[in-house]
């Protein structure tokens, strides 16, 4: 998924700047009427002209902070380092970015409220509340469900800082669909390692409160629906497709 949560999270920006990139339009050539619809609804890919954005800087902290405490595989941390080779590798021989790189369409409309709705509420229960479910497990003593819980914190953080990298005018649309789908997909099997960890839990061998043991299992539960969603409900059947067909209806629009 998208910028922070989600596979559409980077296309979303603040209406402010369409405004300015109309009015320059404006002023440097008339405005057809086919184009004068889309003044409000503008439809361009986002383009980076920092080295890092604040989302990815938040993420990058987290990323830095679980691989300092030692709460990081070697697997997780080698697959983070792949994706990011890989990346560059597909965006050579099989997905390079089009000619006209700087105006490649967006798939959704960045000012669509229940896709925003839904990156804050993936926000929310993906990486927020875990984070507050680690720091209180420390608290706790909890190390073996800061242990489950961590993989995920961490490859969902990874993910924000690399479709922050992949969402731009560097990059094809299909590499910026690949980040979210390539990331949900390893961060299931960890939230199923987590969710079969917090029901496995004996009351013997844990020395943590029995709400905190509710709340663990609540939490990975709630996590598992919702990325089971995110990866089966609609980047796999909703966002690849749309995502396709823009890019190679960007390479017939330059042979037209």
């Amino acid at each position: 998924m998208s910028g922070g949560v989600g596979p559409t999270y980077n296309d979303i920006q603040l209406p402010k700047d369409d405004h300015d990139h109309d009015d320059q339009d404006h002023h440097q050539q008339p405005i057809s009427a086919a184009a004068a619809k889309n003044v409000h609804h503008p439809t361009m890919a986002p383009t980076s002209n920092r080295f890092l954005t604040f989302r990815q800087l938040n993420a990058l902290a987290v990323i830095v902070v679980f691989s300092a405490s030692g709460m990081v595989s070697i697997e997780d941390f080698v697959f983070v380092v792949f994706s990011y080779i890989y990346i560059h590798f597909i965006s050579k021989v099989a997905f390079p970015p089009p000619p006209n790189a700087s105006t490649q369409e967006r798939v959704f409309d960045p000012n669509n409220k229940f896709l925003s709705l839904y990156v804050f509420i993936a926000a929310i229960i993906g990486l927020i509340l875990p984070i507050a479910y680690i720091f209180h497990g420390i608290l706790e003593e909890d190390k073996q469900g800061i242990k489950a819980a961590s993989p995920h914190v961490f490859l969902l953080s990874s993910q924000v800082f690399m479709e922050g990298v992949a969402f731009s005018d560097k990059f094809s649309i299909p590499i910026s669909v690949f980040v979210p789908v390539f990331y949900n997909s390893r961060r299931i099997f960890t939230i199923v390692e987590w969710l079969r960890n917090e029901i496995g839990k004996v009351d013997e061998e844990y020395g943590g409160s029995a709400g905190r043991v509710y709340i663990g299992r609540a939490l990975a539960i709630a996590n598992m629906v919702l990325w089971c969603f995110n990866l089966f409900g609609f980047l796999l059947p909703v966002y690849l497709p749309r995502a396709f067909k823009k890019y190679y209806a960007s390479f017939n629009k330059i042979k037209d």
